[in-house]
């Protein structure tokens, strides 16, 4: 489950994960490691260790806290032997997912340790390079530089592709950064139109909530100020993007991915997507301009329920409440959508370019407004203590799963 803010607070440091060996390691918020061990495992020498520490450095994506956590575990074990560090209080759920995933290690040697440490590592890297090894279509075009998305241009399309499935497409700091500079790129581009969609089983379940662990007291105003500036920013740029934007909900969306659909002008759906905005739960207000479109689109009431008891509503229902085109079954979802938007990509640029703006142009200064007014509500619930406590309660019971 994931909540409405781009980044709340400072989440797990990539940089000074990989630099794991001056122990200078970033709490974590992920359930204990268990891992499995043979007693066949073959050791490995102190070199060899060193070297998966060196190459651990040279990852360009984000592995997911889960994969950082066993990483920290199996360094502390392979260093330092079992855990040996007294247990963290219940309500430092940081510190205690730490020690639980170094605890469940048990009684591993220090070699068994740093064998498993370097296969992990050596994985990552082969993941990481057989990715970047796949090619493109034919009359396919890449954008290079980004490092949650897969964005690419074919058939008078760019797509814009959520990409980070072991994380359910969960949203951090540096996919909002880079969602608003794909919208930028898009625009200026010579496609006809954009698409959003997921890459895995999730369109993406929202904000990652590892980007509220670990804010300290005295940052957080300022925390809850940036993250209302780049709220503000990332909404503006889906409010003022001048082609068709489509988004191909290939499954579970959750929270802003869910409010944002109200700014998309055609929004197809596979029949295994689900739609939850669980903005109360989590102590939080809505976004995306949702408070004001959500009523808009499907009356007032069907917009309380969802916005407010956190209603969570199937693809068919979604359609039915117009938040959604058109449903379409999950084994035939993606010839059948994208069959369609190539028929739609190939229709007048500029004429598509300008009936869309007559079309936002009426409500595009309200829509501003609102937002500018969603992010200052949301400033506020982000320096509450009733959503620090919901977001703590939050992660208590992800720690216990």
């Amino acid at each position: 489950m994931a909540a409405s803010a781009p980044k709340f607070a400072r989440g797990l440091c990539w940089r000074r994960i990989c630099e794991i060996s001056n122990r200078q390691v970033q709490p974590v918020c992920s359930p204990s490691v268990h891992l499995h061990v043979t007693a066949a495992t073959m050791q490995v020498s102190q070199k060899d260790f060193e070297k998966a520490q060196e190459q651990l450095k040279l990852l360009k994506n984000d592995p997911g806290n889960e994969t950082k956590l066993k990483l920290y575990a199996l360094f502390k074990q392979a260093t330092e032997g079992p855990c040996n560090s007294p247990k963290p209080g219940m309500l430092d759920f940081v510190k205690k997912a730490k020690w639980d995933a170094w605890n469940s290690l048990g009684s591993l040697s220090q070699d068994n340790a740093r064998q498993e440490y370097t296969k992990l590592v050596s994985s990552l890297i082969s993941a990481e390079s057989a990715g970047r090894k796949k090619d493109t279509s034919p009359g396919e075009s890449g954008h290079g530089g980004y490092e949650t998305l897969i964005v690419t241009t074919d058939n008078n399309i760019t797509k814009i592709m959520f990409n980070r499935p072991e994380k359910k497409n969960a949203i951090n700091h540096k996919m909002y950064r880079e969602i608003i500079n794909a919208l930028q790129e898009a625009a200026k581009d010579d496609s006809t139109i954009a698409v959003f969609t997921g890459n895995g089983d999730y369109y993406t379940s929202g904000n990652d909530l590892n980007n509220f662990s670990n804010v300290q007291p005295s940052e957080m105003k300022k925390m809850a100020k940036d993250a209302a500036e780049l709220l503000k920013e990332f909404v503006g740029s889906f409010i003022d993007f001048p082609k068709p934007l489509i988004a191909v909900v290939n499954g579970p969306a959750v929270g802003i991915s869910v409010t944002l659909l109200g700014l998309f002008d055609v929004v197809y759906a596979s029949d295994r997507a689900t739609f939850h905005t669980p903005f109360s739960q989590l102590g939080q207000s809505p976004e995306g301009c949702s408070s004001y479109l959500f009523p808009k689109i499907m009356g007032s009431a069907k917009a309380n329920e969802i916005l407010l008891f956190n209603k969570k509503l199937t693809a068919s229902e979604a359609c039915a409440l117009g938040l959604v085109n058109e449903v379409f079954p999950d084994s035939t979802f993606q010839k059948e959508v994208w069959a369609r938007l190539k028929a739609y990509a190939s229709l007048p640029k500029n004429s598509l370019a300008v009936s869309k703006q007559l079309l936002r142009n009426i409500e595009k200064e309200k829509l501003h407004a609102v937002n500018s007014q969603e992010c200052e509500v949301l400033t506020e619930r982000w320096l509450s203590d009733e959503c620090l406590n919901a977001l703590v309660t939050f992660f208590q019971r992800k720690s216990k799963l």
